[in-house]
């Protein structure tokens, strides 16, 4: 068993203490950043005179070597290290012998994990950051592929009024643009180096903390050492960021898989995303949109996770806060798993412009344009309201459409009505007319379109 402590004990630790205790077998994801980190903090210690500059020189070389093993897989982690921290430590004595004793100096595991778990956020911040816009890149390439299909849009999943389809998509677009700029707030307030807080208090030796922060390319050096060993803000903030973007990939899944339904027949996902029945030869399943509608469920309950463990912990560091990294690393890979598969899938999306073109043949879409053609002509709103839904009610109840109206049927129920009323009734008109900012209009969508290709370049 490796360790960095134990001499004041007489005793072993118990196996089975052990075993509850360690980490290295997740924790070993830190690898990358513990060398960084370290990195920066030994070239500090040789520039500030705490050890020889020859030592330091020592130190960094052997971390380099030990990066290099990692990012081409050849390093091995010893399960009966207990930690990460630790696990390099060895290998590094090993490497470069007793220099390696000295690179631990002014430093505790307490702000060392900190700084680590820190760039790993920043890490993959970034990446989910660019995988986002990937995605949305690919939304916007099919609406653009698809700027004049026209379909049904829904409240309460009733059928409500029509949209172009593009204008949908790039509702999808509108949100994943807020997940990227949540994610980017908390890159700035994650960007802020702990290393040098030492175990709560700081140090008395002649430490230059800003030194490594520029080393690490880090915005902020942190300014209270308690705070910096014991915030895991920075984890909750990404995690939460991470909730909210997979609550929006679900949504857009439970559309898709709705629109892949025989009963939409909206659209076609290619094969190469969909599965087969072990017992019914004939189904085709939306599988992969399922998984991720799944999956995105742990994304608020490892939020919870993380948030519950912090709420009663006093300043500061606690043993409990081993366990955020198991949720963090989870969710992490978990959305960078999703995020470029659906990128891939929205490239093989189908539409099926008939069974469109069926759903959206009912007149009854157009009653909010015969309300507003009704506002123009000086009727109130609310009588405009009440007139619209009576002549609605009539029609369905005689089985008859609003084009098979004459002009005397419609003045019956109001004067203003004139024949150019049935000019309304069509999709293509439907989606023209609409002139307010942000509408389903086609010339403003695809003004969208085009604004939003020029933005994600």
């Amino acid at each position: 068993m490796t360790k960095l402590w134990g001499s004041r004990f007489t005793s072993k630790l118990n196996k089975l203490a052990q075993n509850f205790t360690f980490s290295i077998d997740y924790d070993h994801k830190l690898a990358r950043y513990d060398c960084r980190g370290s990195i920066a903090h030994a070239r500090m210690l040789g520039k500030q005179g705490i050890i020889p500059k020859k030592d330091a020189a020592k130190l960094v070389n052997g971390l380099k070597q030990l990066v290099k093993r990692i990012e081409s897989g050849r390093y091995k982690f010893d399960p009966k290290s207990e930690d990460v921290h630790t696990d390099i430590q060895v290998k590094l004595k090993e490497l470069i012998g007793a220099p390696a004793d000295k690179l631990h100096t002014a430093r505790s595991r307490n702000d060392q994990v900190a700084l680590d778990v820190k760039l790993y956020c920043l890490d993959h911040i970034s990446t989910i950051v660019a995988m986002i816009k990937d995605l949305q890149k690919s939304i916007v390439d099919f609406a653009g592929k698809n700027n004049g299909v026209i379909i049904p849009a829904y409240t309460h999943l009733q059928s409500a009024q029509l949209v172009l389809m593009s204008h949908h998509m790039l509702a999808y677009v509108e949100m994943l643009q807020r997940d990227k700029d949540r994610l980017k707030g908390c890159f700035v307030r994650t960007d802020s180096n702990p290393l040098g807080s030492c175990a709560l208090s700081g140090s008395s030796l002649p430490i230059d903390r800003n030194f490594v922060t520029q080393q690490l390319g880090m915005l902020t050096t942190s300014q209270n050492s308690m705070d910096s060993v014991s915030d895991r803000d920075f984890i909750i903030e990404l995690l939460s960021d991470i909730s909210i973007t997979g609550m929006h990939l679900s949504r857009m899944c439970e559309d898709l898989i709705l629109w892949v339904t025989a009963e939409f027949d909206f659209i076609r996902i290619d094969d190469a995303f969909c599965t087969g029945s072990s017992i019914m030869p004939h189904k085709r399943n939306p599988d992969v949109l399922e998984l991720v509608r799944g999956g995105t469920s742990k994304f608020p309950g490892r939020l919870c996770e993380v948030l519950i463990l912090m709420k009663s912990l006093p300043l500061t560091y606690n043993r409990d806060m081993q366990m955020d990294k198991p949720a963090l690393f989870d969710c992490v890979e978990t959305i960078e798993h999703m995020l470029p598969l659906l990128t891939e899938l929205f490239k093989g999306i189908k539409v099926n412009n008939k069974s469109i073109a069926n759903a959206v043949d009912s007149q009854y879409f157009y009653s909010v344009d015969i309300l507003e053609y009704l506002v123009k002509k000086g009727v109130s709103y609310r009588q405009a309201h009440d007139i619209v839904g009576s002549m609605a009610k009539n029609c369905l109840d005689k089985g008859i459409k609003i084009s098979d109206l004459s002009l005397t049927q419609l003045q019956k129920y109001s004067k203003r009505f004139g024949l150019d009323v049935k000019k309304l009734l069509k999709p293509e008109v439907s989606v023209k007319i609409k002139r307010s900012a942000g509408s389903t209009n086609p010339t403003m969508v695809k003004k969208q379109i085009t604004a939003w290709k020029k933005k994600l370049k």
